[in-house]
């Protein structure tokens, strides 16, 4: 990125703890993105956020699904702190806090996303047939959530020493596109084994007879959660290969410029997921139960009991 201008013997620093710069006395071509971010999207992106985690908060009281509500809210409340950030970058694009937060923030919500559904899936195949699936149906978890975490670290770490004073930090950059393409190896693993699952499911006995038990509704049910489910990780997928596409190039890049790629890319990707991840909720695909509801031993109860908690 560019230096900023000396004036009247004072060196105005673009990029920062230190950045003095103001567009007052600095073009915003210098600043970190080269733009004001847009104020109008930022505040509508804030305002899904709240309402996906007003959404997920209601859910999962109503279904008594915690650790999935949990993942969510702090999913969202990254992805407000992030936001936020670029709101407060839009009124000073040199404001060095504003950069930290939603560089941190913005580029780790959706590893909670991933985490919300991993578990899912391992429950979701304990309840629909766990003797389709190749193995353990807890290796999901077992595998997945430590990769995750690690993906976590790593995207967390780069993004704090991305925000060096010299605002080029290599190894901050290089962490982060570790992080990033970790997550990238992990969510097509993932897919892979996923996909495989629902090829075997929807193709065995299990299937037809749970759908001429529940009359057809349970098909639908059983499709939309599947289906919506797949598209929040292919969401997710398609947003970590962008932003390996962005950070491979550093904070110079052009890729980091152009606030269009980052809003449909980004922005939208991640949100949609988000929502798509409503209507994939394990309460709706009849594997948790209701508040109030199956507090009494049978078969049934106890399988909703292991699942519960997701």
């Amino acid at each position: 990125m560019a230096s900023g201008p000396v004036i009247d013997g004072i060196y105005y620093q673009a990029f920062g703890p230190d950045a003095n710069c103001t567009l007052e006395f600095c073009p915003v071509e210098v600043s970190v993105y080269g733009y004001l971010p847009n104020l109008a999207a930022n505040i509508v992106f804030i305002a899904l956020y709240a309402l996906s985690a007003i959404v997920h908060i209601y859910l999962g009281i109503r279904w008594k699904t915690w650790f999935f509500m949990s993942c969510m809210i702090v999913g969202a409340i990254n992805g407000i702190l992030g936001y936020v950030g670029r709101v407060i970058l839009h009124n000073n694009p040199f404001d060095f806090f504003g950069f930290i937060i939603q560089i941190v923030c913005v580029t780790c919500g959706p590893v909670y996303y991933c985490a919300a559904i991993y578990v899912t899936l391992a429950a979701a195949i304990k309840f629909f047939g766990p003797e389709l699936s190749r193995f353990n149906p807890n290796l999901f978890i077992w595998v997945f959530i430590p990769f995750d975490i690690v993906c976590l670290i790593l995207q967390a770490s780069g993004g704090a020493l991305s925000t060096t004073s010299s605002g080029d930090s290599s190894l901050g950059v290089n962490l982060a596109l570790a992080g990033l393409a970790l997550q990238v190896a992990v969510l097509v693993a993932f897919c892979a084994a996923f996909g495989d699952y629902l090829w075997r499911y929807f193709h065995s006995d299990v299937y037809r007879k749970r759908t001429q038990s529940g009359g057809g509704a349970m098909g639908a049910r059983v499709k939309l959660f599947f289906g919506f489910m797949a598209a929040a990780v292919l969401l997710i997928l398609i947003r970590c290969g962008y932003r390996l596409a962005e950070l491979r190039e550093g904070y110079d890049g052009e890729l980091v410029r152009e606030e269009g790629l980052f809003i449909g890319l980004e922005s939208v990707m991640v949100v949609l997921a988000v929502f798509c991840l409503c209507v994939a909720h394990p309460g709706f695909a009849g594997f948790a139960r209701p508040m109030g509801e199956g507090e009494k031993g049978s078969e049934s109860s106890a399988n909703e009991f292991e699942t519960e908690r997701i």
